[in-house]
């Protein structure tokens, strides 16, 4: 098996949302998607696709954030969601999709992602709760956590507001 990975286009669109569809147990996070899509606060979705097959193996998508240190913005984003088709589950295509967007959001010039979920199925990209702390957040907790993504260099001081874009806020709500 060979994947590629490539920013989504609008023809990946509705394979992107059966996929969403199929891995998780409700809708909510495919409404994520459309929501931050249509709000214009989706910075970058990558997809994974079987060469051979021409099969979409798995997406990632990475939000605007409104987030602050010392009162000054910074540029963040937030992971969400990571989906991978059950046919290439344990095989690195989640690793390879989340390290090629961490690489193309250093590039652009962002300074921290954030992630809320599993502290051990994130950890291993280096996400961490500490770096989250101190970052006044409705999802502050063991299970908010970030990524410096310039070389680990983080503006000094006193950390301050990290808000999602609005479509988090209509998780688990009937779309």
């Amino acid at each position: 098996m060979t994947i590629a990975i490539r920013p989504a286009t609008g023809g990946d669109v509705a394979a992107i949302d059966a996929l969403l569809r199929r891995s998780f147990p409700a809708p909510d996070e495919a409404l994520l998607v459309q929501r931050l899509c249509i709000d214009g606060d989706m910075v970058l979705t990558l997809v994974a696709d079987d060469e051979e097959t021409g099969a979409l193996a798995g997406m990632v998508a990475f939000s605007r954030m409104d987030a602050r240190v010392n009162d000054q913005p910074i540029a963040a984003v937030a992971l969400a969601p990571v989906a991978v088709d059950m046919a290439y589950r344990r095989q690195g295509v989640a690793e390879a999709l989340i390290a090629v967007g961490h690489q193309h959001l250093a590039d652009a010039g962002y300074v921290l992602s954030f992630v809320l979920g599993d502290p051990a199925y994130y950890e291993r990209f280096g996400y961490a709760a500490d770096l989250a702390r101190g970052f006044v957040s409705p999802y502050a907790g063991d299970y908010l956590m970030a990524l410096a993504l310039q070389d680990g260099k983080l503006p000094c001081g006193v950390r301050g507001q990290a808000d999602h874009a609005g479509a988090f806020a209509m998780l688990g709500q009937d779309g």
